[in-house]
């Protein structure tokens, strides 16, 4: 018989490999098939077994993943939801493990991640409110929206502290622990060093024996509740197989703790070599207790570690503006950022930041967008320019229009694609999972082999040499800074490209851009501003260029034409006074007449002259051809029935455009351009970029024809681009890149946005992934160089030959610092300069 099963909390491939096997290995089954995307179990089996044992295995083997009948869904994610609401250590967001053991799999409260037994790390975001509170510091039951006196004392309201994250909470919990654990292992430490004096003044108080029992009471505090922590996990990886770090650090002061207590309960059960001269057997409280005081301490440093390598999206968050002054019927009034809604107006004042993403209204300003560009020059905006949250305005006031708020501002995209491509997992990333596969049983494997060597060949006491020196090798061989390696890089990489305004949408964009030797680049929107704007005012006879430009920007103020509108924009800029335009008319196909100041005036192409009676000369239509030439538009202006002077529009080439291309080709990087616009045009960009290879005409299909074929030459292909016109071939590239300036569609399509929008920012995201995987290989080196050595010292190599031996408590020591010096290293990658 067969049966469909749903199944939750599946979100990879490998979860679904999981389950599958773990349904597959119930007694009775015949066959289990998984589908991740239906969420589906079929399993064929003899004879009926009841839901409850396939959930009772999934439960056995971790419990991360729920099994139900259809339709029972909802009562599952009820269940789901009370246990939220009951949980009293429920964070402010996601949370996910630091290593990736589960691709991008969260979880809704902090704890251990069920394959490696890492603290789960807690996404950052934007979903708390940002409203400051406020309180009396004698009254805390006085809770207000804002600063004032406390109705009950009068003493001044002071700002609430903000709910600590869970990472904090779990680096304080872990903190105690620790001092509990330093507390008593000290003693314990002391009291067994003591055994090297020769006259040891502790025996004088009362015998060995007895000194054993202290050690043995004051180790129960360690053991039993600042690390207890650790055999759980060791327990539970053993159970699952998911064998992890704590499976060699549970293994090793397991046995060593164990081994002390049965030796003082039970002494004339072991052979001569394990007893001291007072017949007492050699106890090894200290080693199991320093072993997990010092990992304990490891834990601590990570957990502390941890919270920078996101420091880049804390610092985003910490962007976003509490408040914000709502313009209601001429008044103004304080609301929180919550109660913005699309459609409100705005005041901004001077210094403020920008609460929500929306366009100006009224007033002119300059906005610091380095937040989410990377550069440090402030921007000129005016009416109907775009502002971002969280940008800061410079120093006059204006009012905006809201229009997009919450999570759909730019800022809050931006942090919940770092935090996505902080939790993805770079291809390099499989040659740790399958080594660190196969390392725990090598290293159990190694363990055995060193006891069995040092207890048949090793010198006296050699069961003794063989017991530390099998606890040595367990505890030194921890694969966590293995798996560290990569995902510590990634995190922090790809928070530096957010602060430079370069987003990653996944870890696999980082590594693929590293390779890139073809560059794919559209050129309407990301080689050139994808706006018509003035080039080029031209005046013919006595006229004053400042003349002509006022006289078509006063005219053109009628228009509702794009390039009408260019010219008023330019005008503007240029500080003319914009005049009043009478008697204004459109002649179709020709251009657009009007009398300004009393002029008669008339704009537009060689048939607009004509129609308007007034003579283009040779000279001026030479002048005027060379522009022409290189497919950009122009138009003259007649004043009066002579022609005065001419408007050159074009789709300006973005200023960084020449230099990041330069650049990428010194890189050896083959850059092509592709344009659907006419070839004269294409021409023209591509001489003035020094471009050889170029095709015009191209359209959606052809984009993405190109680069199959590139593709198909073994070509490693990038794509740039900004419009729904790129969106197949930005999805079919081996890198998508869009301007953050494009359509959703295109920035949806890709891999790795540029907020900004110009091709620097592709030179940032090349130097960014080359840091990245230099980055990863040097974790990834040290890692696997530092167990390669580190494992052979600890069973014992050097002995025969220098007579040197590594303690398990120096072995301890090593290997949480070989994690700290993982993540120390990612964190360089702050401090690198990516443009």
């Amino acid at each position: 018989m067969t049966h469909n099963y749903r199944i939750e909390g599946m979100t990879c491939n490998g979860c679904r490999s999981h389950v599958e096997q773990t349904l597959s290995k119930v007694d009775g089954v015949k066959q289990a098939s998984v589908n991740l995307e239906k969420a589906e179990a079929t399993i064929e089996m003899e004879t009926h077994i009841s839901i409850k044992r396939f959930q009772k295995a999934l439960q056995n083997d971790g419990g991360a993943y729920f099994i139900h009948k259809p339709g029972a869904q909802q009562k599952h994610q009820n269940s789901v939801k009370k246990k939220q609401a009951t949980s009293t250590e429920k964070g402010t967001g996601t949370f996910y493990c630091p290593m990736h053991c589960e691709g991008d799999k969260t979880y809704d409260k902090p704890g251990d991640c069920p394959v490696c037994g890492m603290d789960l790390v807690e996404e950052q975001n934007l979903a708390v409110t940002t409203s400051e509170q406020w309180t009396c510091p004698m009254h805390p039951e006085i809770v207000k929206e804002e600063a004032g006196a406390c109705p009950i004392c009068g003493m001044d309201l002071v700002p609430m502290e903000a709910d600590r994250s869970a990472e904090e909470k779990t680096y304080k919990k872990l903190l105690k622990k620790f001092w509990v654990a330093m507390a008593f292992t000290l003693p314990i430490f002391i009291i067994a060093m003591s055994e090297m004096l020769a006259n040891n003044p502790l025996y004088e108080i009362m015998a060995q024996k007895w000194w054993n029992w202290i050690q043995f009471g004051l180790s129960i505090p360690v053991v039993f509740f600042a690390t207890w922590m650790f055999f759980e996990r060791a327990f539970r990886s053993i159970k699952t197989w998911n064998l992890n770090m704590f499976t060699l650090i549970g293994i090793g002061s397991g046995v060593a703790w164990t081994f002390s207590f049965f030796g003082m309960l039970f002494p004339d059960f072991f052979p001569e070599q394990f007893k001291t001269d007072s017949g007492a057997v050699h106890v090894y409280f200290e080693a199991a207790t320093v072993i997990l005081t010092l990992v304990l301490m490891g834990q601590v440093l990570e957990a502390r570690a941890h919270s920078k390598t996101n420091s880049a999206v804390k610092e985003l968050l910490k962007l976003a503006p509490n408040k914000a002054i709502k313009v209601v019927n001429g008044n103004e009034e304080e609301v929180s950022i919550d109660a913005i809604q699309k459609g409100d107006i705005l005041r901004v004042k001077p210094g403020d930041k920008i609460p929500v993403d929306g366009i100006i209204t009224e007033g002119q300003t300059t906005v610091d967008e380095s937040m989410i560009s990377g550069e440090p020059v402030p921007v000129n905006k005016s009416e109907e320019d775009q502002v971002r949250s969280g940008t800061i305005n410079g120093n006059q006031s204006f009012l905006m229009k809201a229009e997009k708020v919450g999570s759909d501002t730019l800022l809050s995209q931006i942090i919940h694609m770092v935090n996505d491509a902080s939790r993805s997992r770079a291809p390099i990333q499989k040659l740790a999972d399958t080594v660190s596969g196969y390392f725990v049983p090598v290293v159990v494997g190694i363990s055995i082999i060193t006891f069995v060597i040092w207890a048949i060949w090793g010198p006296e006491p050699s069961y003794v040499y063989a017991l530390v020196n099998a606890i040595a090798v367990l505890i030194i061989a921890c694969p966590c800074a293995l798996g560290l390696a990569t995902p510590m890089s990634v995190m922090v990489g790809v928070g530096k490209g957010a602060q430079n305004g370069v987003l990653i949408k996944n870890a696999e964009a980082l590594e693929k851009m590293d390779k890139v030797d073809t560059l794919i680049v559209d050129k309407t929107g990301t080689i050139t501003e994808g706006k018509p704007t003035v080039e080029k005012i031209g005046v013919f006879g006595n006229h004053l260029e400042k003349e002509i430009v006022r006289l078509i920007a006063s005219l053109n103020s009628s228009s509702e034409h794009p390039l009408a509108e260019a010219t008023v924009k330019f005008g503007k800029e240029q500080k003319a006074e914009i005049s009043k335009t009478e008697k204004f008319s459109a002649v179709t196909g020709k251009g657009v007449e009007g009398t300004v100041d009393s002029k008669k005036l008339d704009l537009g192409n060689a048939k607009m002259m004509a129609y308007a009676k007034a003579k283009i000369s040779s000279d001026m239509e030479t002048e005027v051809q060379a522009f022409q030439k290189q497919s950009k538009t122009v138009s003259y202006l007649a004043i009066d029935g002579q022609v005065s002077g001419y408007v050159v529009i074009a789709d300006k080439i973005k200023e960084t455009s020449a230099q990041a291309i330069k650049e990428l080709q010194a890189k050896g990087i083959a850059v092509v351009m592709l344009t659907g616009d006419n070839h004269d045009t294409a021409q023209a960009v591509a001489s003035e970029l020094n471009l050889t290879n170029f095709k015009a005409g191209m359209l959606p299909e052809d984009k993405l024809e190109e680069v199959s074929k590139l593709q198909e030459q073994g070509k490693i292909v990038a794509m740039a681009g900004d419009g729904i016109n790129d969106a197949p071939a930005l999805a079919k590239s081996d890198v998508g890149i869009a301007m953050g300036t494009g359509t959703d569609v295109a920035i949806e399509s890709a891999m790795i946005t540029l907020v900004k929008g110009d091709l620097h920012g592709i030179v940032k995201a090349r130097h960014l992934s080359e840091a990245v995987m230099a980055n990863i290989k040097q974790n990834l080196f040290f890692a696997l160089v530092y167990n390669t050595i580190g494992v052979p010292i600890a069973a014992g190599v050097l002995f025969p030959f220098f007579g040197i031996l590594l303690s398990p408590m120096i072995a301890a020591l090593a290997m949480s610092f070989s994690s700290v010096s993982v993540i120390a290293n990612a964190l360089r990658l702050r401090t690198k300069s990516i443009n």
